[in-house]
C-alpha cells in the first residue's frame, strides 16, 4: 500500500452520498494522511441543506458554486480548477476524487500523467474511462454498504463514539471499545505474513480517523501500555529495529471474544 504523506480529498458533493461522508474519510485515512478537504456544491439547493453540519463535523471545507445556468451546476469546474492549482504546488502526492461522474476522468488523467496517485470514490454505475484513469478506484457500495438492523444499542452508541469527540471520564468505556476497533482494522489492514503489526502503524491510523485520541485518557503514558495491558485481546512481541530502536508489534486474539456485527463489516470491507 502507498504510504501517502500529504492527501488532497475533493468531493463533489452533486455526485456522492452523505451518509457516506464520515466512511469514505475512514477508507481515505487508510492510505495516509488526508491533508486538504473540500467539498463543492451549490449549498443553496434544497438536495444540499443536510450537508452543512456534517462538513463542519468532519472539518471538511465547503466551497459555495452557484449554478450560472438553470439546469447545469458549474461544480465540476471548480473543482477541476482547484485540482490543477493544488497540483502545481507540488507539494501533494496523492489526489482523491470523491464523485460518480465521468467528467472527471480529463483531471485524473492529467494528474496521473503528473506523477501524482490517484484515487477515485464513487458508485458503481461510474463510467469505465474514469475508474481506469485512477490508480485505485472505490466502491461506495463497499463502503458501509449494508444496512444494520440487527445493530443493538450498545452498538449504535459505538459507532456514535467513532463520530463525537468526547473527553468525560464518565464515557471512558466507550471509548476504550472504538480504540479496541480501530486496532481491529488496523491490524487487518497492515499485519505482516505473521498476522503482526506495528504499533507504530496502528497509532497514526488511529489519529487520522480520531485526531483527538490521546492514549492518556485512558490511564497510560504509550500506546503500547495500553496494548499490553489487554492481555485477553492482544498478543505483543518486541523485535529490534535500527540501531537502539525497538519495535513494538502486536497480534489480535479472535478466539476470546464476539465480533460485533459494526466490526464484522469494518473486516469485510477492507477484505474486498
Amino acid at each position: 500500500m502507498e504510504n501517502l504523506k500529504k492527501m488532497v480529498m475533493l468531493i463533489d458533493a452533486d455526485n456522492t452520498q452523505l451518509t457516506k461522508l464520515e466512511d469514505v474519510l475512514r477508507e481515505v485515512s487508510l492510505h495516509g494522511r488526508v491533508v486538504v478537504k473540500r467539498a463543492y456544491g451549490n449549498w443553496r439547493k434544497e438536495s444540499l441543506k443536510n450537508w452543512e453540519s456534517e462538513l463542519s463535523r468532519l472539518a471538511i471545507k465547503a466551497e459555495q458554486q452557484f449554478d450560472y445556468v438553470t439546469g447545469k451546476n458549474a461544480t465540476d469546474i471548480a473543482l477541476v480548477i482547484d485540482a490543477v492549482n493544488l497540483l502545481h504546488k507540488g507539494i501533494y502526492d496523492a489526489f482523491v476524487i470523491v464523485s460518480s461522474d465521468s467528467d472527471y476522468t480529463p483531471l485524473a488523467v492529467n494528474l496521473h500523467e503528473s506523477g501524482v496517485y490517484v484515487m477515485g470514490v464513487g458508485e458503481k454505475k461510474t463510467p469505465e474511462a474514469f475508474r481506469n484513469s485512477c490508480d485505485e478506484f472505490v466502491f461506495l457500495e463497499y463502503i458501509s454498504a449494508s444496512p444494520r438492523p440487527r445493530q443493538t444499542q450498545e452498538e449504535e452508541e459505538l459507532k456514535m463514539a467513532i463520530k463525537l469527540s468526547r473527553a468525560d471520564e464518565g464515557e471512558k468505556n466507550d471509548d476504550i471499545e472504538v480504540i479496541h476497533n480501530l486496532l481491529k482494522i488496523a491490524a487487518d489492514k497492515y499485519q505482516n505474513d505473521e498476522g503482526y503489526v506495528n504499533v507504530s502503524s496502528a497509532g497514526q491510523y488511529i489519529k487520522r480517523v480520531k485526531p483527538d485520541f490521546d492514549v492518556r485518557t485512558f490511564g497510560y503514558k504509550k500506546l503500547p501500555e495500553l496494548i499490553e495491558a489487554c492481555k485477553d485481546k492482544y498478543e505483543v512481541i518486541r523485535y529490534p529495529g535500527k540501531g537502539s530502536v525497538t519495535i513494538v508489534a502486536y497480534k489480535c486474539i479472535e478466539d476470546n471474544e464476539k465480533e460485533s456485527d459494526w466490526y464484522q463489516e469494518e473486516k469485510d470491507i477492507l477484505e474486498l
